[in-house]
């Protein structure tokens, strides 16, 4: 039978919920448990897939092709595991099981409530991956912020199992201690109103973690203890970080996941990934050189404000592939249509390297466009993701096969030379509106072209994930695809399809030879989603790697 650890936030949202799930976890795998995570949404989506990453940041799309929060990416990079649409619970999810288990009498002609039969889901729905997933621990993260009308079904879960279950059922409560600059005194009451919201929904947490700038000394330990009623050992200070990989071994520093497994009783046996963890921590911080990567995007700026949340699965290949080669990742971002500007054109030729990530839509594609060509003229290392590939198809046919007309038809739907068009199983949903995920979502094979750069670094830099050349499997999430009939033409003005699905219909990568370029390499896939800490993805490996070279 699981044990199940629930994870609160209180105080404000974007403490790092995810975060501490995904330690948590990773500490109690490095003691040779089996874990699972669970990400429990509050909102009504039944999934993140048509959720604006301006509103919500990105969407990270699973091994079957779920669109789901990007806690779960999280939790990906952490334990090197894939997790499965199972591990995303939305209430939204949630409700259309239950109405449709009303509509098909499933509850007998019941009167159908919502503080009973939907936490009874809920609880179903944790049990059943505990057992499905074999987990000897079930962690349950809740998201928004404790004091939510979104997030109450969801405690009233975690109250019921630990009535059913007892000491099987614990609840880490992480909350943040604001450090007003005009008072100079780091504050506590915040905390004690939101754990006060949380024994409200008759929920005593057995430990609290204290989220704050800086450490917190033993007054505000004393001060949590007396008005939280945790004991004081459970109290567990974790201060801003420069890493977010340097949790597992913060938490660690006051035995954390010793005493979790102290209270849950579990057996536990000795494996060395804390250690390997560990070491790679230190060697990050050990680290004195940069590099200077851009990612031309078009989901970053909201206001005044940075959003980088929207691209974070992009940022995180880039430093797993950067520390595992000794770099630091200096990036900075350029808005996709503000490249008519000569300074920022200047700037942009100055990078040791450019990504082009994932986008929808018009805007900023000319400014994509622009960007690619001048990367492929000065020949500045470029990895496209996605939109960035079919931009780069674009550029292609504009300039080397003088298409001057050329474009996709999700920007120009009556383009002259759709050299990017609709997938054809995607016309029908097109046309009845059917949006929400029914593009061509998940894994899916790729061929790789024998004597490629696609190749060549899936070869160099192979891991678990990928040892079964020329077969990939890599994980997608898009309505429009390369148009064959362009193809041909393509080809024949140097442009090297390095991957394609194995009946060959579908155009899955392309590259330039390095005797015309350093490192031009675009994939309609989307890498980043399988980079993990432990195990960067060969890709933004050769990217680096060919960035690296550049600088020097």
């Amino acid at each position: 039978m699981s044990k199940y650890i629930f994870v609160s936030g209180g105080v404000i949202s974007g403490i790092g919920k995810g975060i501490t799930s995904s330690s948590i976890a990773f500490l109690l795998k490095a003691q040779g448990l089996k874990v699972t995570i669970i990400k429990a949404d509050p909102y009504l989506n039944v999934d993140a897939g048509t959720m604006n990453p301006l509103e919500h940041g990105e969407t990270f799309v699973l091994e079957d092709g779920f669109e789901t929060d990007m806690d779960i990416g999280t939790y990906e990079r952490f334990l090197n595991q894939t997790f499965s649409r199972p591990n995303s619970m939305t209430c939204g999810a949630v409700l259309e099981k239950v109405i449709k288990d009303e509509r098909s009498l499933a509850y007998d002609g019941k009167w159908v409530s919502l503080d009973y039969h939907v936490p009874d889901e809920i609880v179903t729905w944790i049990t059943n991956v505990a057992d499905e997933q074999e987990a000897d621990v079930t962690i349950v993260e809740i998201g928004g912020t404790v004091g939510e009308v979104g997030n109450a079904l969801f405690l009233e879960a975690n109250k019921i199992m630990k009535a059913r279950l007892g000491d099987d059922v614990i609840h880490v409560h992480l909350s943040y201690l604001p450090l007003p600059s005009t008072l100079g005194e780091m504050k506590s009451k915040p905390v004690q109103i939101s754990t006060q919201l949380l024994n409200s929904h008759g929920i005593l947490p057995d430990f609290l973690i204290a989220r704050a700038h800086s450490q917190i000394d033993d007054v505000r330990i004393e001060k949590l203890s007396t008005y939280c009623l945790v004991p004081k050992e459970n109290i567990v200070p974790a201060p801003d970080v420069e890493y977010i990989y340097d949790v597992p071994v913060s938490y660690s520093g006051y035995n954390f996941g010793k005493k979790i497994v102290d209270m849950l009783n579990l057996k536990t046996k000795r494996t060395k990934l804390l250690e390997q963890w560990t070491k790679k921590v230190e060697k990050i911080h050990s680290i004195e050189k940069d590099l200077n990567i851009a990612i031309v995007g078009k989901y970053f700026k909201s206001g005044k404000f940075d959003l980088k949340d929207s691209y974070v699965s992009v940022l995180e290949a880039i430093d797993h592939a950067c520390w595992e080669q000794g770099y630091r990742a200096n990036i900075k971002w350029f808005v996709a249509d503000s490249l008519d500007d000569e300074s920022v054109r200047e700037e942009l030729k100055s990078m040791d390297g450019v990504i082009v990530p994932q986008g929808w839509g018009s805007r900023g594609a000319e400014g994509k466009i622009d960007c690619i060509k001048i990367l492929r003229e000065e020949k500045i290392p470029f990895l496209g993701l996605c939109y960035g590939m079919q931009m780069a198809v674009i550029e292609f046919a504009r300039n080397m096969l003088d298409l001057k007309d050329a474009n996709s038809q999700e920007v120009d739907s009556d383009t002259v030379h759709p050299v990017i068009h609709l997938m054809d199983d995607q016309k029908e949903n097109i046309e009845n509106k059917k949006y929400g995920g029914t593009i061509r979502l998940g894994a899916w094979p790729c061929i790789v072209k024998k004597g490629s750069i696609l190749e060549e670094l899936y070869t160099k830099y192979k891991n678990e994930l990928f040892d079964a050349l020329p077969l990939v499997q890599e994980r997608h999430r898009h309505r429009y695809e390369v148009n064959n009939e362009y193809r041909e033409r393509l080809v024949s003005a140097g442009v090297v399809v390095s991957g394609q699905s194995p009946d060959g219909t579908l155009v899955e990568a392309i590259e330039l030879p390095k005797s015309v370029h350093p490192f031009f390499v675009a994939t309609q896939y989307h890498p980043e989603l399988k980079s993990r800490f432990l195990a960067p993805h060969p890709l933004f490996m050769g990217f680096v790697e060919a960035c690296s070279k550049e600088c020097h």
